[in-house]
């Protein structure tokens, strides 16, 4: 993987990028619709900026069925991954990410078995 500093940090330059990204670091994977339940951000929106950070190779997609899964690339730099750990630690104490991750733990019907709603 060749990702460079300067790459990384422009893609942590969108709230909605960065914010996804953390989601990810804390939860380990998520449905797309896992996203914009927690976020309450349209699916279009999500979509591209997951395309964005899949393109970069931060983040890895599965599909299952029509619903698309996203992760963390465990084979990020060790550099790129102790940046995205700090800057968990950071969002970690942030109000909005706390309801996002209340939010999301009360999703009705949450995907179990890698299945949407």
């Amino acid at each position: 993987m060749n990702l460079k500093p300067n790459e990384l940090l422009k893609l942590f330059s969108d709230p909605t990028r960065l914010h996804s990204l953390m989601l990810l670091m804390q939860e380990g994977e998520l449905c797309v619709c896992e996203l914009t339940y927690a976020m309450g951000v349209i699916q279009p929106k999500i979509s591209r900026h997951l395309a964005s950070l899949r393109d970069a190779g931060v983040v890895l997609d599965q599909r299952a069925g029509q619903w698309i899964y996203y992760r963390i690339n465990p084979e990020l730099p060790d550099w790129a991954r102790a940046v995205l750990e700090a800057a968990l630690m950071g969002v970690k104490a942030d109000k909005q990410f706390k309801e996002d991750l209340k939010r999301l733990a009360n999703m009705p019907k949450r995907p179990e078995n890698r299945i949407c709603p």
